[in-house]
């Protein structure tokens, strides 16, 4: 039993310390990508509009995916603070990249039309998976 016990507690100041820096890192990035939207997430989520809150949900997901995949992949701290912010602005480019180029989905999240919603979150959850796939190596 003792070898159990020290390897907890050898272990576990690590996982206190990647899962704060990590999550601190998603928290940054999920304010960064609200900013950058071409609409008031928050606001629209609080005035009721399910659009925005399926879009920002998948946003959120799509950011902790490739952090998780970061930080699953990391030996020590320093490696996930190299690449968790890599890959959270490859993602953060993805998002925007695909606002830009379905010029008409933005609004359409604007006036809650669902379809759009799903097909942002389909493309943000994309985006992560191969984004995970590729930190990981």
């Amino acid at each position: 039993m003792e070898p159990v016990i020290q390897s907890f507690l050898a272990g576990f100041p690590v996982l206190m310390l990647h899962t704060s820096v990590t999550v601190a890192m998603l928290v940054a990035a999920v304010f960064v990508y609200i900013k950058i939207t071409p609409y008031d997430d928050i606001k629209l989520i609080r005035d009721g509009n399910t659009a925005a809150a399926v879009s920002l949900s998948g946003a959120i997901v799509g950011l902790a995916l490739p952090l998780a995949f970061s930080m699953a992949s990391s030996i020590s701290v320093w490696e996930v603070l190299i690449w968790g912010p890599v890959t959270l602005v490859l993602q953060l480019i993805a998002f925007r990249v695909t606002d830009l180029v379905l010029k008409d989905l933005p609004k359409r999240i604007v006036d809650a039309e669902m379809g759009p919603a799903i097909l942002l979150v389909s493309i943000k959850l994309g985006a992560a998976a191969i984004n995970s796939a590729a930190v990981t190596g």
